[in-house]
């Protein structure tokens, strides 16, 4: 297998949602946006092993794409500081 970078659509509304997400796929290489509601995972990943990892934690999982992961060539410049939106805590659908 090769490396590739798979990004999942999911529903997050609160830390608990993101921490359940993240705590079923603990041996993957991922990252969570809680603002987009994308996961992304990067490695040697079958995409119905995450999303059958997605799914135990009562979440719906959309793919959005299936690819190479980008190569690092430069470091741009970092962001200016932006304060990021707060989520609660927990929510209704957990």
């Amino acid at each position: 297998m090769e490396v590739k970078k798979i990004e999942v659509k999911v529903n997050i509304h609160c830390h608990k949602c993101k921490s359940n997400i993240l705590k079923s796929s603990l041996n993957f290489k991922i990252s969570v946006d809680s603002e987009k509601g994308i996961l992304t995972v990067i490695g040697n990943v079958d995409l119905v092993l995450v999303a059958t990892q997605v799914r135990k934690t009562r979440k719906v999982a959309d793919l959005i794409g299936v690819g190479p992961p980008k190569t690092k060539e430069k470091r741009p410049d970092p962001p200016k500081f932006e304060p990021a939106k707060c989520i609660p805590d927990h929510c209704n659908e957990c």
